[in-house]
């Protein structure tokens, strides 16, 4: 899952993207709206955690026109605005949760996932594909009664294959929800995820399920177990 952090405090930004990547997200960081809009232009977000006294505009603002003109993920305002004038203006221009400062990472990652277990944002919690199982919420996968052992990013991986099985996933969509713009990503760094994720399934008793198609990308089927 892939998150934007808006927050002009550059430690205080550093310090939710650790924190969030150390619970299994992958962070991109903007220090004002301009490079909001521009994160946004280049990826796909499954959330926003948007603080509101941004260098260059409000918060709300910004959260109120993209949401008047434009697709938007949920967002979670987090702000040292805590009056409950506040609270209800935030929510009303269209965020869909809000964090007062100063707050727990371990809380704003559980409102994250509970924003993402909701109709219409995210779909089912617990993905199948055949014999093949995925828990959203504690990013763990199974074949029957056999766990796969899976790092953060293995289980990003099998999650967004898993909800588009059957299609084929461009390997740039792959990267784009894999890698923040901060990681390294080496040209062969799609390729050696997905060979250690087959190889993985393979492992558990599942053969033939992820394919590749050269020159496009890669596609999970239901495999024989």
């Amino acid at each position: 899952m892939r998150l934007l952090i808006v927050e002009d405090n550059e430690r205080m930004a550093a310090l939710i993207a650790d924190g969030l990547q150390r619970r299994g997200f992958v962070c991109d960081v903007a220090h004002d709206l301009a490079q909001a809009d521009a994160a946004m232009g280049s990826a796909s977000y499954d959330a926003i955690i948007l603080d509101l006294g941004l260098p260059d505009g409000d918060g709300i603002d910004w959260l109120a026109s993209r949401r008047k003109y434009q697709q938007m993920p949920p967002a979670i305002i987090q702000t040292a605005r805590g009056a409950l004038e506040d609270r209800v203006t935030g929510l009303d221009s269209g965020a869909d949760d809000y964090i007062v400062k100063p707050f727990e990472i371990d809380e704003l990652a559980a409102r994250i996932r509970a924003l993402l277990r909701r109709p219409g944002v995210r779909t089912q919690p617990v993905i199948e594909v055949g014999m093949l199982r995925f828990d959203t919420a504690s990013r763990s996968a199974s074949i029957g009664d056999r766990e796969i052992d899976l790092s953060r990013r293995e289980a990003d991986l099998l999650e967004l294959l898993m909800r588009r099985a059957g299609t084929v996933v461009h390997r740039e969509v792959i990267e784009n929800a894999l890698y923040s713009f901060n990681d390294p990503v080496t040209p062969n760094a799609v390729e050696a995820a997905i060979s250690r994720l087959r190889r993985k399934l393979e492992d558990t008793g599942v053969a033939g399920a992820l394919h590749t198609v050269r020159g496009v990308g890669y596609m999970l089927k239901d495999g024989k177990a």
